[in-house]
């Protein structure tokens, strides 16, 4: 394919690679928010705006074939010629997009993460895995019931809000740390903000024959406010790390894990053939706490945090049909992550034992991005100008430069045309991203002068503006049913989620594209 240039391919022959074995990257061009309202199941988001910082963490391998959809507005054509000229050789666009795809017949898909939250729903259908509701864990509260209530989700989610009395305990944490937090009377309860991460979590410890009585709480956070009950914000609670006899035994029960689901493991030599491969993609995800990747991890792994992995997988995972190595230290964390992974019908494998191999790395997974030479200036400069900010409309809100107007990268033609400027200056929170659109900016005010702010919005020393005053629709995120400021708003909001969460089994049903692949019940 020559530089920045792009095929075309037909619902039909999408539907047939599909259905075949081999490596396709399916990504969706459009901001996330109007990727949000509908879009293929497996289409991965990669956003206009977002090209150079996110297609080389969801498709490493240049030479893998990509296929880019949108809903008919042109974003995918753009995708296509940043992908070519980032020298991706392989990279069709859908014809029709989204229409054309539903057109034919198949199903299009509303929200985000939706292969991980369709699997979650199938795994507590399967399994069977109990739950309990908000009013129910209450009442187990106030009695004093032997318990313990562990917040599957990051720590920084639990410190935003949790249920009272909960422990953070990332979901990819729970059978690593499980052995030293109970005694056998002790009732384990897994919650997260809705279901996904409550089911998985809880499935996990059961999976792996811990003998507790174990649930996950029916709608998690969302559940627990909508019976008008109150959280707590804050808190900093947080399971420690496993006692030697904690990971012994957690190391056994993953082991029968293991056994039961098919998880393979390899060896460093192994690894090491299959990273040399060309023509294949082998991911290497690091499932242990970011503060145990930075401390040391191997060359070109990146920082996946076994609940995130798998209730996310589109986000760190870009090919369907490449190979994941998931990566940790004693073989727990990964095997647990792995045996979800190769149910939703990944080839997922573990390398255990990281810390004991040479050549680590330390700090944190951040990808360089080749960013263009561009005219820069300090906040003395923005007197006069239009200072336009490509942040996300969730960052402008949080903070930006006073007097800055917010845009998406990909419409900087439209927005010029709105404002015609003789001054222009470019910010973004770090200055990468606006850096990356300067040669946009540029054309879209072909007779301005336009810079970008050195160091970025994050580097300027006085007050910043919040809110978002804008003539721009603000579609480029994904709001969390939680996050809207008006409560009756915010609680149709979160009911409205939940129930999608659940419908999403009776579109799975009749969609004859989507098969999980679920290990039988343990007996």
């Amino acid at each position: 394919m020559a530089e920045g240039s792009a095929g075309s391919i037909s619902v039909a022959e999408l539907v047939a690679r599909l259905q075949q074995p081999g490596e396709l990257a399916l990504v969706d061009a459009r901001e996330q928010g109007a990727y949000s309202t509908s879009h293929l199941l497996f289409a991965a988001n990669l956003p206009r705006s977002r090209v150079e910082l996110r297609a080389p963490r969801l498709i490493p391998r240049r030479s893998a074939p990509v296929v880019v959809v949108d809903a008919g507005g042109g974003e995918a054509i753009e995708v296509a010629k940043t992908l070519g000229a980032l020298g991706y050789g392989d990279v069709a666009v859908l014809q029709g997009g989204n229409p054309a795809w539903e057109a034919a017949g198949h199903e299009l898909y509303s929200g985000v993460n939706v292969p991980s939250k369709l699997f979650g729903e199938l795994v507590e259908l399967h399994y069977g895995t109990p739950h309990v509701t908000a009013d129910e864990l209450r009442g187990w509260l106030d009695d004093g019931r032997p318990m313990v209530v562990l917040d599957s989700r990051t720590e920084r989610e639990f410190q935003r809000m949790s249920i009272p009395e909960g422990q953070s305990c990332p979901g990819g944490e729970l059978v690593h740390r499980i052995f030293d937090l109970v005694e056998p009377d002790t009732t384990v309860v897994v919650n997260c903000a809705g279901r996904t991460r409550s089911i998985l979590g809880a499935q996990s410890l059961r999976s792996a024959g811990v003998p507790n009585p174990v649930v996950a709480l029916e709608n998690g956070t969302m559940g627990w406010e909508l019976a008008g009950l109150e959280l707590d914000h804050g808190r900093t609670a947080v399971t420690p790390p496993p006692s030697a006899q904690g990971r012994e035994a957690a190391s056994r029960a993953a082991a029968a894990v293991a056994s039961r689901v098919g998880v393979r493991r390899i060896d460093r030599a192994a690894l090491d053939r299959w990273v040399a491969e060309v023509d294949r993609t082998t991911f290497l995800l690091d499932v242990r706490t970011p503060e145990e990747y930075e401390g040391g991890h191997l060359p070109g792994s990146r920082s996946a945090p076994g609940g995130q992995l798998v209730q996310a997988t589109d986000e760190y995972v870009g090919v369907r049909g490449a190979r994941l190595v998931v990566i940790d230290d004693d073989g727990t964390r990964a095997t647990m992550a792995a045996s979800w992974l190769v149910q939703m019908g990944w080839e997922a494998v573990v390398l255990a034992g990281v810390t004991e191999l040479d050549g680590l790395e330390t700090g944190s997974d951040e990808i360089d991005v080749e960013v263009p030479e561009v005219p820069l200036v300090g906040a003395d400069g923005l007197a006069g100008a239009l200072v336009v900010d490509l942040a996300t409309s969730t960052e402008y809100r949080r903070g930006h430069v006073a007097g800055a107007r917010w845009v998406v990268r990909g419409r900087l033609a439209e927005f010029a045309a709105r404002h015609p400027a003789d001054q222009v200056v470019v910010t973004s929170p770090d200055g990468t991203l606006a850096a990356l659109g300067h040669a946009e900016a540029c054309r879209a005010w072909p007779e301005a002068s336009v810079t970008v702010l050195d160091g970025g919005t994050a580097a300027q020393r006085g007050p910043l503006e919040s809110g978002l005053d804008t003539d721009e629709h603000p579609d480029d995120v994904w709001q969390l049913p939680y996050d809207p400021g008006d409560a009756e708003v915010a609680r149709a909001a979160m009911e409205g989620y939940l129930v999608w969460e659940v419908a999403l089994v009776e579109q799975y049903e009749r969609d004859p594209l989507v098969s999980f692949q679920l290990a039988p019940v343990p007996g």
